[in-house]
């Protein structure tokens, strides 16, 4: 790696997150939480039990598990949610969340601190902080 290489291993997950994260209660309707992602702008929402982050619903399980599986509309989030949630530490390097979404096959990963979601880091995130420097 050179010193000219932009993901540097010093670099961490919460100076590239997004702290803006949405959450739903577990019981939502995938149709609800379709309108809350665009309402939001989010790409995915944090699904939630008794105030745990259970898993999570991108615009992808919304687009694969209902409308590729005619699931009905009203389905419930905690039926199309990708669980268990997988998720990286604020303090983990950039080199980590790249290998984690990588071996892992997903594009979206909640930041986790103190058993709480304070962020997400996104693959485009990852691409942009590259653009960037």
């Amino acid at each position: 790696m050179s010193s000219s290489d932009p993901i540097q291993p010093k670099t961490s997950v919460k100076e590239v997150m997004n702290s803006y994260v949405v959450s739903v209660d577990s019981d939502v309707t995938a149709t609800d939480a379709a309108k809350i992602m665009e309402d939001t702008g989010v790409g995915a929402i944090i699904v939630t039990e008794n105030n745990l982050s259970v898993g999570i619903v991108t615009d992808r399980d919304l687009a694969t598990k209902i409308i590729a599986h005619s699931y009905p509309i009203g389905t419930p989030v905690k039926q199309i949610m990708s669980t268990p949630l997988i998720s990286i530490d604020s303090d983990s390097d950039l080199w980590t969340a790249s290998d984690l979404m990588s071996t892992r096959n997903v594009r979206k990963l909640p930041v986790i601190d103190d058993d709480k979601v304070i962020g997400i880091i996104t693959a485009s995130d990852l691409v942009k902080h590259i653009a960037d420097h």
